[in-house]
């Protein structure tokens, strides 16, 4: 039988173990329950990925990037006329707007780093990349205050059971934008 030529078969391994993870948790995580899900061989997922760290730092990064890319696409973000805190309130309300899942699931990951050392870095880039988009339009200490009020918003809703209250997030925004 000849090799299939399959160009998009990592992606699908990502795609599959974001999926695996938001079903079953990082716990059901497997090469096997990703190759299952991703409709591949086994030697697939352990070909394109020796271990679950580095599966799992490429789910993280491509959840990072989800949201990153929401980031860089805002308008107001890059406006210096604009309101800060209202666009990084709204931001966050479209995060919750589709529902808990995907937020839970990108914690998930994001909280897998406090256990998973090589996951750090992952972590890492995505407050890096969003400090440095944050501090063109503020100083660099601010923009880790914001990120990390964020993050605090985030998991408060998540943990609790709570609702997003975006009028809350956007007068304590607001304080720490000063």
């Amino acid at each position: 039988m000849a090799r299939r030529y399959d160009p998009e078969r990592r992606d699908r391994i990502i795609d599959a173990a974001i999926r695996v993870v938001g079903a079953r948790g990082i716990a059901g995580l497997s090469h096997r329950s990703v190759a299952a899900e991703a409709d591949v061989p086994l030697g697939s997922t352990t070909y394109h990925f020796a271990s679950l760290d580095e599966l799992l730092t490429a789910a993280l990064r491509r959840s990072n990037e989800n949201f990153a890319e929401v980031m860089r696409e805002s308008e107001a973000l890059a406006d210096p006329e604009a309101d800060l805190a209202e666009e990084l309130a709204g931001l966050l309300g479209e995060y919750f707007s589709g529902g808990r899942g995907r937020a839970e699931l990108e914690y998930e990951l994001y909280l897998a780093a406090l256990r998973r050392p090589a996951l750090r870095p992952v972590a890492a880039e995505w407050t890096d990349g969003t400090a440095e988009l944050l501090s063109r339009r503020t100083d660099p200490a601010t923009a880790r205050a914001l990120i990390a009020l964020m993050d605090g918003i985030c998991l408060q809703v998540l943990l609790t059971g709570g609702v997003y209250d975006e009028a809350y997030a956007r007068e304590m925004l607001a304080r720490i934008a000063g």
